[in-house]
């Protein structure tokens, strides 16, 4: 089949064409409660093809691998059509051709770990956290994609390679009185299914801060100094600033790419920020991207300074930068679009202890939980947080958020810890000016850091 997928681009009128075969597989086990909601079994397969002709640009996608090659012909054809009709022609970047597969071995692989074990784990979790008589309710899944995936391309790279994502993650919901409160816990969230097992404890320090959080104050309105944990720091540069660091979200939007020119200061010069896909063993890892680039590491601000984007073939020829390997896509149906792997905050030389007491009244914020983004605005839930008074922590709050503007926050970003951790479980949605793309395969990782002044929304 490589060889027939090699022959079919090679042999196109293109300037560039690449294709990319997937033999898909996902696995959802949810609980809600007592009640197991779901058990599905989801095989996909198919292909996508790119055509660059004529300084146009044209995809397809196909079911059937036998009509691989009148497929290509059509969408050919589209993009000469369109690059005839185009004043500004779209063109891709040099890469280097590969040809050698790209296979996982995992200590223990899920694709071997029998469904009712999944079902039998999941169902395990969920009575643990049912057991509490402050829980009202529970929503507890299991989470598993693999992906084989062949790719192809008229440079002349050949490319078979496997991508690997399990996880378990919930939410916990307690009540006293009129007061919820939701807890989310994760783990897993690589390419092993080991560390899905024995994670009782953790799942226990999650019901406690659950139920803790039925006795806290809510957070009081104001711009307060604040120090936020990894979690919470890690959506934060993934969010407010990942985003506007993949080029094909600056290809059309001209006041945003004005504001992000190569060379700028956002910060203090103790932040560094870079995304990397080699790292091993975190969510957003993989060794080749669907453009059939090698994943890498790409600072993105050093010293303060902006110093890189993330790219794909396009978008580098276009931008005159270099290549990053960070063009993926989710499913067969889809495109690939520019995707961060494992963004993160680099460590500094800050404690957590230095951060607190640098503070007279402020907040410390624990645990990612959802926001959102417009530009260069943000709004961040946090699942709790700690008062933090005198350069002392204090009482326990609930219902706290932050928000504020990006490049006023990167500069207020005055210490930097030496604790950099990630989160077990990444994801990321996208939508590219397509359909959107929910990536498993992104991580999010970062010290504590001090941000001297943010909104913080509560009472």
């Amino acid at each position: 089949m490589k060889s027939t997928f090699a022959n079919i681009v090679s042999s196109l009128p293109a300037d560039y064409a690449d294709l990319r075969f997937e033999e898909n597989r996902k696995i959802r086990i949810g609980y809600e409660g007592k009640e197991l909601t779901e058990v599905a079994t989801t095989l996909t397969s198919g292909g996508h093809v790119r055509v660059y002709a004529h300084g146009g640009k044209a995809i397809s996608s196909f079911s059937d691998p036998g009509k691989a090659g009148p497929i290509a012909d059509a969408t050919c054809t589209s993009a000469i059509l369109v690059g005839n009709s185009r004043d500004k022609k779209l063109r891709v970047a040099s890469a280097p051709v590969i040809t050698e597969d790209f296979l996982i071995t995992p200590v223990r692989d899920p694709r071997t770990v029998s469904l009712k074990e999944k079902l039998d784990l999941t169902a395990h979790y969920n009575d643990i956290i049912l057991q509490n008589p402050h829980v009202i309710t529970t929503q507890t899944m299991y989470d598993e994609f693999t992906s084989r995936r062949i790719f192809v391309n008229s440079d002349g790279s050949i490319i078979e390679y496997e991508l690997i994502n399990v996880g378990v993650f919930g939410m916990i919901v307690t009540k006293k009185g009129s007061v919820v409160q939701r807890v989310r816990f994760a783990f897993g969230g690589n390419t092993d299914f080991s560390p899905l097992l024995g994670r009782e404890e953790d799942v226990r320090k999650q019901i406690t801060k659950a139920v803790e959080l039925l006795d806290a104050e809510p957070a009081k309105a104001g711009i307060f100094p604040v120090v936020l944990d990894p979690s919470e720091s890690g959506v934060f540069i993934h969010e407010a600033f990942g985003h506007l660091s993949e080029a094909d979200g600056l290809q059309n939007n001209p006041s945003f790419r004005a504001k992000l020119q190569l060379g700028i200061t956002l910060g203090k010069p103790i932040l560094n920020v870079t995304d990397d896909a080699t790292l091993p063993g975190l969510p957003g890892s993989y060794e080749i991207d669907d453009e059939g680039v090698r994943g890498m590491r790409t600072p993105l601000i050093t010293r303060g300074v902006l110093s890189g984007r993330m790219h794909s073939r396009e978008t580098a020829a276009e931008f005159g930068e270099p290549l990053s390997g960070n063009m993926r896509a989710v499913d067969v149906q889809c495109t690939p679009i520019v995707r961060m792997s494992n963004i993160l905050i680099e460590a500094g030389d800050s404690t957590f202890d230095d951060m607190v007491r640098s503070i007279d009244n402020g907040y410390y914020l624990v645990g990612a939980k959802g926001g959102q983004t417009s530009g260069d605005q943000f709004t961040f839930g946090a699942q709790w947080g700690y008062r933090i008074v005198n350069g002392q922590l204090g009482n326990m709050v609930r219902d706290i958020n932050m928000s504020g503007e990006l490049f006023s926050t990167l500069q207020a970003t005055s210490m930097i810890g030496d604790d950099v951790r990630f989160g077990e479980r990444g994801g990321c949605g996208k939508g590219g000016g397509g359909p959107m793309q929910m990536n498993r395969k992104s991580g999010k990782g970062s010290p504590h850091i001090k941000i001297d002044a943010v909104t913080i929304g509560g009472i």
